[in-house]
């Protein structure tokens, strides 16, 4: 596996483990419809959190939150709308964030970013 996949694998197992210990149950991770993937779906009472997390191993090129395009946004609001349509039975508020996270030798910083942008 390339070395940039790996990151991305450390990115979101370190997310996972964030949204946990801050009281999110995740109901599903790497979820895909059609050409979207999704890589954390989270719950926190009645919102339903669409995670997308961004991992770099250098901020000398842009956040990694500055990473997330409109064209992948569209993608991850369709999927979003898949998934809820199809597996949650109640009303739910739907929240999109973003866990952007530097991790290299110096160390790690993750940020969690709330409500990061809109789906209208």
């Amino acid at each position: 596996m390339a070395e940039h996949n790996d990151l991305g694998d450390e990115g979101e197992e370190l997310a996972a483990l964030h949204l946990l210990k801050s009281g999110y149950d995740i109901l599903i991770r790497n979820y895909s419809f059609q050409k979207g993937e999704i890589d954390i779906i989270a719950r926190k009472k009645d919102v339903v959190i669409i995670v997308e997390v961004k991992t770099r191993s250098t901020p000398d090129f842009g956040d990694p939150q500055d990473f997330l395009k409109k064209d992948q946004i569209q993608r991850l609001v369709a999927t979003a709308n898949h998934y809820v349509e199809n597996f949650v039975e109640d009303e739910v508020e739907v929240r999109f964030d973003i866990v952007a996270i530097i991790k290299n030798k110096a160390g790690t910083k993750l940020e969690h970013i709330e409500d990061a942008f809109y789906h209208f």
